[in-house]
This record gives C-alpha cells, structure tokens and sequence, in this order.
C-alpha cells in the first residue's frame, strides 16, 4: 500500500501542475480542460479505482476522495470531469457490458474516458426515474433519450446511459454504454454555467440502435446499480469537489488576510479580531466536513449499518459547508475576491453547482431523514 499511495501522489502531482496551468482560462474562457484530461490520461489516475486485472491501480474510496478533493482544490472543472469519469467506469465494473470487453481496460489505462448520461429535463433531479425508452428489437435494443446535463459532451469517449427498461414495466431502468461517435448520439446545445465552466456539461440527445449486450447488468437492473454503485461513489466525490473548492478559497482567504495591510494602522488584516473571527468558522467548518467525509468514504470501503446515511448526508453537508465557507472568504477578503485578484469568486462560483446537482442536496436531507425514521426511501 505505501509504494501505491507514493505513485497515486506522483501521478497526482503531475496533473495538478498542468490543471493550474490552464485553470484560469478554463474558467474564464469556458472551454474544456483539454490539457489537464490529457494529464489524467496519461497517470494512470482514471484507473484509480479500478481492478489490477483490467490495469487499474485497486484503490478505494478514501484514495478517490483525497484525488478528487486536490483536483478541485486546483480546478473544479477537471475534478468534475474526473469524477464523471470515475462513476461511470465502477458502473461498468460492476457489470461489464458482454459486447465491449475492451472497455473497462481501456477506462483504467486511461484511452477511455468516460461519464454518465442519467439527468433529463423530464424528471429533473430525480436522475433515478428516467422517462426515456427502450425497446427490445431482436437481438438488438432502440434507446431514445433526451438528456439535459451530460458532464464531458462530446469529449468523452463513452457515455454510461439510463433509460426506461425493455421490461415495460414503469419504474424500471436499464443501463447502457455508448461509444462516441455511435449513430445518433448527438450533443444539443452548449454549455455556459455560473461555475464549473469547463465541465462542458451539455444537453444530448439519443436516438440509437445497439446490440443489447450493450446493456450494463441484466434487464431492470439499472436502478439497482444506481443506488448501489453510482449513488455512493458519485456522492463521495461531489462531496469531496466540494471540500476542495473549500480548501481552496480558506487558503487564499487565510494568506491574503496575513499580507494584506491597512497602511494608516501599520497592520495586516489579521489583526481585527472580526477577520480572525470569520477564518476560525471557516477553518472548524473545513475540519468537520474533511472528518467527516473520510469517514464516510471509509464507511463505504467496509459497509455497515451506517454507510447508507454516510452516503446520503455526505454530499448534502459537504455542498452546504461549501456554499458558506466560499461565502466567507469572498466577504473577508472583499473587493480583492469580487475583482478576481483572488482565486476565491472562481471556488465561490464552482462552488455552487454541488447544491443543485442531483440528487440535490435537499433531496438528500429528506432521503436522510427518511432513513432515519424508518421510512422507505422511494
């Protein structure tokens, strides 16, 4: 394990410098991180969580958190993007698709990169109950679909897809990967976000025939997958992009504070106590959501009685402890934050996306608080 972590942190080091290279004008620009993904291609790290025997590097979910929460440290967009990659690759892991057994090993090495396909306009951000088609033909399966957010459009090379199962039954969902390039996967529009402007989340339209081997698990087991592969891993690593983006504006906030000087007074801006107040909260905040994040991530590496509301509450406190503490450094540092003088309006505005993202951070709260009341989720 050590030799492991020590090429993780390696690996690591390498994108990092390339993704602060480019982070500014990834986010002012709105383009697509090109040159970070071609980082990440080439370390190894979109196999982190993959199996040694399709060529990935076998960690787990702590190492994919401490990943992603640096990534977004750096640039949220690439660590977006990352973490679409990632959930996407442990949803075909759990159920390679019988026609593409080349995937997977293509996902680990990095000539792969892939992401989800699940949020539509027609259930918004309840990504779970899709009302997009699939019909059985033979031996062959027609997927219509109108997906409405779709991180990595047209730059991923599969896309992970749900839709109403082939079964008929309502409610029932189905699983499918797509290669790019397939006849009738199209992007729809453009991309222009508050935050996370080089995530190239795009709307997508679907109108496909595949083999039904290009199905992920066996008929009506879609929505399995998602609440028992997608959901832990995709809100493990939107909460730790979260913590990162955090991490990022307590730091410019905490440096900018002890250089910025008021001249008549002859002191930094630590010296008022109301400053000094604002960075403490900021840093007990940062302290708890890090806890508890790891906790949770260790929760899911060895399941019990806890790991469903670890999954559920996770993302929810995290995106929310984001929203404040991006908050506060944009108010202590002021005009310097709001003039893009620090790095903390581009965290501030990233940093709202996680809230909204399904499932929502209120839909989260109310899943917690049904499962600790003895309610069925759904």
């Amino acid at each position: 394990m050590t030799g492991e972590i020590v090429d993780i942190s390696q690996a690591l080091k390498q994108v990092l410098e390339v993704a602060a290279e480019h982070a500014e004008r990834v986010d002012t620009e709105g383009v697509f991180p090109a040159e970070a993904v071609a980082a990440l291609r080439h370390s190894g790290l979109l196999g982190l969580v993959l199996p040694a025997e399709v060529g990935g590097m076998g960690a787990g979910p702590v190492e994919f958190t401490d990943v992603v929460a640096e990534l977004a440290a750096t640039c949220g967009s690439t660590a977006m993007i990352y973490l679409m990659h990632t959930a996407a690759a442990v949803t075909v892991a759990a159920a390679p698709p019988p026609c593409m057994p080349e995937l997977l090993p293509a996902m680990a090495s990095g000539d792969s990169l892939g992401t989800l396909a699940f949020s539509e306009k027609g259930s918004r951000s309840h990504f779970w109950a899709p009302v997009s088609t699939a019909v059985a033909a033979g031996d062959a399966v027609k997927v219509r679909a109108e997906k409405s957010w779709v991180t990595s459009a047209d730059y991923a090379d599969v896309y992970v897809v749900s839709a109403g199962s082939t079964s008929g039954v309502p409610g029932e969902v189905d699983l499918y990967a797509i290669a790019a390039g397939t006849p009738g996967l199209a992007v729809a529009g453009t991309f222009s976000g508050l935050g996370l402007r080089g995530n190239a989340s795009s709307p997508m339209t679907i109108d496909v025939s595949l083999p039904s081997e290009s199905r992920i698990g066996a008929e009506a087991a879609g929505f399995g997958v998602m609440m028992e592969t997608v959901l832990p891993w995709f809100n493990l690593g939107n909460a730790a992009v979260s913590l990162g983006l955090a991490v990022s504006a307590n730091s410019a906030a905490v440096t900018h504070v002890g250089t910025a000087r008021l001249e008549h007074l002859d002191q930094a801006l630590n010296a008022l106590p109301t400053i000094r107040a604002q960075i403490a909260k900021m840093g007990i905040a940062l302290a708890a959501q890090r806890a508890y994040l790891r906790a949770a991530a260790e929760s899911v590496s060895s399941p019990d009685d806890t790991t469903m509301t670890h999954v559920l509450g996770v993302k929810a406190s995290a995106n929310d402890a984001a929203l404040a503490i991006t908050e506060s450094a944009m108010r202590v540092c002021g005009g310097a934050a709001f003039s893009k003088h620090l790095p903390i309006e581009r965290a501030f505005r990233d940093a709202r996306a996680g809230s909204v993202m399904a499932p929502t951070a209120d839909a989260l709260y109310d899943f917690y608080g049904k499962a600790v009341t003895g309610l069925p989720l759904f």
